[in-house]
């Protein structure tokens, strides 16, 4: 089997881990000896074991020599779990294929410094792209402090994504809607405008799905920008499992911030921009609070702001073969947007899916630098 067969399994496992891991990577490791798989492994849950030492566990004495795989560069600090290039180098393994570097301040080469100087081989950045992708939230998180932010989207042919009269059930299938509850999963909070939750009513929540999606496991936090406490009281998403988190203008309301306490629901004041939240400063806020990944469902004023202060990262745009029309009818997109089509956001890795007759554009926005070069 050929090293670039060895690091895809790698990448397998780690797929797997994505949405157990916060605010951890989702890394895989596959150990090989003599052609033969001898120890495979993924992240656990924080503060549980790293993909690595799973790896070397079912390994046992057949790591020492062994060739091991690895999506992201090994830890080599202590935090909730000790090193693991101690783990490989105590193990005897001789050499080490590392898909990605982990730019991780405390760890970013310095492990493949540790493993060279122990004697061990090195090779970097086979399936690169694909160890990236698969990060990618985290990659922003450790280098920024900032969440990562993907702008979700259910439209119509025309770019609608309700009538003139608000009505917006159901504009994507069934197969599509279920994709989106893997998202969800995926996600440590769920974005939305106050007049989604007044018109929609939805009740956000991860569904469907095991693990961390199930009702029995933590649910994302639902993240309601509400400038002036809006939110009715008996909304479907103040009743659900998991916490809600309400953004509003500084001052709010003492009695209706006093209402919302009761309800369970806990209310940020932030600095307010012609009326807005400070998306820009919450952002900052939720970040300090570790939360890695924001997919952000509407509505079309705060997918606006997003894009007119360029804090999206990445979009994900369902289309239905359908027609709308009308002036009046809601388009995707709201804020200012841009003066002339070369200003436009771009997007990079784009990939395009099927969900029966819907489609599902998805890619990263490009960096504004990147589009002027």
């Amino acid at each position: 089997m050929l090293t670039k067969e060895y690091m895809k399994r790698a990448l397998s496992l780690a797929r797997l881990a994505v949405g157990y891991t916060h605010p951890n990577p989702a890394v895989g490791a596959v150990i090989v000896k003599e052609g033969v798989i001898v120890g495979r492994g993924c992240t656990q849950p924080v503060g549980s074991s790293h993909a690595e030492v799973v790896a070397l566990d079912q390994a046992g004495e057949k790591a020492k020599g062994a060739t091991m795989y690895v999506t992201l560069e090994p830890c080599c600090h202590y935090g909730r779990t000790p090193p693991c290039t101690q783990a490989i180098i105590n193990a005897g393994i001789s050499e080490i294929y590392v898909a990605l570097l982990d730019p991780n301040p405390v760890v970013s080469s310095r492990a493949i410094r540790e493993l060279n100087e122990a004697g061990i081989e090195t090779h970097i950045g086979e399936c690169r792209e694909e160890a990236y992708e698969i990060n990618e939230a985290y990659i922003k998180f450790i280098t920024t402090g900032l969440p990562f932010i993907i702008v979700k989207v259910a439209m119509s042919l025309d770019g609608k994504i309700a009538t003139k009269t608000g009505h917006s059930k159901w504009i994507t299938n069934e197969e599509s809607r279920n994709y989106v509850h893997s998202l969800r999963h995926i996600a440590d909070a769920i974005m939305v405008g106050v007049n989604t939750v007044i018109i929609d009513n939805p009740r956000l929540t991860a569904r469907g799905c095991q693990g961390k999606g199930g009702w029995t496991k933590m649910q994302p936090l639902r993240l309601i920008i509400d400038s002036n406490g809006r939110t009715p009281l008996d909304s479907e998403i103040l009743k659900q499992r998991g916490k809600t988190l309400l953004a509003a203008v500084e001052p709010l309301n003492p009695e209706r911030k006093e209402r919302f306490a009761q309800a369970g629901v806990e209310v940020l004041e932030l600095p307010g921009i012609e009326g807005l939240v400070d998306l820009e400063e919450l952002l900052k806020v939720i970040g300090k609070r570790n939360i890695v990944t924001v997919l952000v469902e509407g509505g079309s004023k705060i997918l606006g702001y997003l894009f007119d202060h360029r804090l999206v990262d990445k979009v994900m745009a369902f289309i239905s073969p359908i027609i709308i029309g009308g002036r009046e009818a809601k388009t995707a997109v709201a804020g200012d947007g841009v003066g002339t089509v070369i200003e436009a956001l771009c997007l990079e890795r784009v990939k395009i899916r099927s969900f029966g007759d819907n489609v599902l554009i998805s890619g990263c926005v490009k960096k504004r630098e990147q589009q002027e070069s």
